[in-house]
């Protein structure tokens, strides 16, 4: 499996030949004002929660990729009141077959409010099943012993988790959050974005080392192999 980061918690993963793109939000990032967003190419978009770090770019994107949208019960709605109709509304514990891949949403602990002041509904995970392998992507959360469920119902190739901390997981608990779901492979997201999550690199790799998982920070635009 590739994955893409495009900044923040936006990041594209390519398996069975589909593109899932995750939680866009591009031009409104300082840090990634090199990507075009023209050229993002989705056949899914995953939505964790409805906060604009989050979904910024998710009606642009629907769009211009006609890609099918999965979120939340609430944020379907808001999505297709912006005139996006190719959504597909899910909630906590649902899990759904979408072709050659498979979703299952799972619990994240966080709040959600829509870009307009609306209710978000409640903010997601996501675990993704594939013939190539699976993988979780906790959306923004704090740790939480949810993910000792994790392994129940999946063994992970890697995981996708916030190490910023002030509004997330920090370093500290998000490796122990890597051992709760039985992953040691981690890629990092929801850091340096802002002031409040600005974090140390080098600490935060340590910190994964130490516990025995490998931490990926790619830079924004790069693709990694999984």
């Amino acid at each position: 499996m590739k994955l893409t980061y495009y900044g923040h918690s936006c990041f594209a993963v390519e398996t069975n030949g589909k593109k899932l793109l995750f939680d866009p939000f591009i031009t409104y990032n300082e840090l990634a004002k090199h990507i075009d967003l023209a050229s993002i190419q989705a056949d899914y978009i995953l939505v964790s929660h409805g906060h604009a770090d989050h979904i910024a770019d998710c009606v642009a994107l629907a769009n211009s990729t006609g890609a099918t949208v999965i979120c939340n019960w609430e944020i379907h709605e808001w999505l297709n009141k912006q005139g996006v109709t190719n959504t597909h509304p899910m909630n906590t514990g649902g899990a759904r077959a979408f072709g050659d891949i498979g979703v299952k949403c799972v619990v994240a602990q966080h709040s959600s409010g829509l870009p307009d002041g609306g209710y978000g509904g409640n903010p997601m995970g996501f675990i993704v099943y594939s013939n190539e392998g699976t993988f979780y992507y906790s959306g923004d959360t704090a740790l939480t012993m949810d993910m000792q469920l994790i392994p129940r119902w999946a063994k992970l190739n890697f995981a996708v988790l916030p190490i910023g901390d002030n509004f997330t997981m920090g370093t500290a608990d998000a490796s122990v959050a890597a051992m709760m779901i039985g992953t040691n492979n981690v890629v990092g997201v929801h850091y340096d974005t802002f002031g409040y999550i600005r974090i140390d690199h080098d600490k935060a790799i340590k910190t994964f080392r130490d516990a025995g998982c490998k931490l990926h920070l790619p830079a924004i635009g790069e693709t990694i192999n999984l």
